[in-house]
C-alpha cells in the first residue's frame, strides 16, 4: 500500500505541472524525441529532459535510447493506476451524495422530520 501512494504522489506530483501535463498529452497521439516534445514551448531542451525527467520518475513516460536520440511514450500501467485510484474516489464520493440525496429527500435529519423548524431554533427557512 505504501509503495503505490508513492507511486500516486510521484504521478500526481508530475501532473501538476502544465508542461508535463502538455508533454502527456502529446505522447498520447504516439511516442516523440524529447527534441519532438520541446519544439512547441519556449523553453530550452535541458528543461524538457527535466520535465520529461520527473514524468519517467514517476512513472508515468517511459523513455528509450534511440541511437542518438531518447525516444518517450505513455506508460499505460502508470496512467491506469492513476484512472483506478481516481475512479474509487468517484465511487465513494457518488455513494456519498447519493446518500445525502436520499436524506434530504426523505426529510430526515437525526430523527427530525423538519430541521429548520426545531424547538430551539424556530423557523429558519
Amino acid at each position: 500500500m505504501v509503495e503505490r501512494s508513492e507511486q500516486l504522489d510521484l504521478a500526481f506530483h508530475a501532473l501538476a505541472d502544465a508542461t508535463r501535463r502538455g508533454i502527456l498529452d502529446r505522447l498520447s497521439r504516439g511516442p516523440a524525441s524529447v527534441s519532438e516534445l520541446a519544439r512547441p514551448y519556449s523553453t530550452s531542451l535541458a528543461a524538457i529532459q527535466q520535465h520529461v525527467q520527473v514524468l519517467e520518475a514517476s512513472g508515468l513516460v517511459v523513455t528509450e535510447k534511440r541511437g542518438r536520440t531518447r525516444e518517450c511514450r505513455i506508460s499505460s500501467e502508470a496512467v491506469e493506476r492513476v484512472e483506478s485510484w481516481l475512479h474509487e474516489r468517484r465511487q465513494l464520493w457518488e455513494s456519498r451524495i447519493d446518500r445525502l440525496g436520499k436524506l434530504l429527500e426523505g426529510g430526515e435529519f437525526e430523527g427530525e422530520t423538519e430541521p429548520w423548524n426545531s424547538a430551539a431554533g424556530g423557523d429558519h427557512r
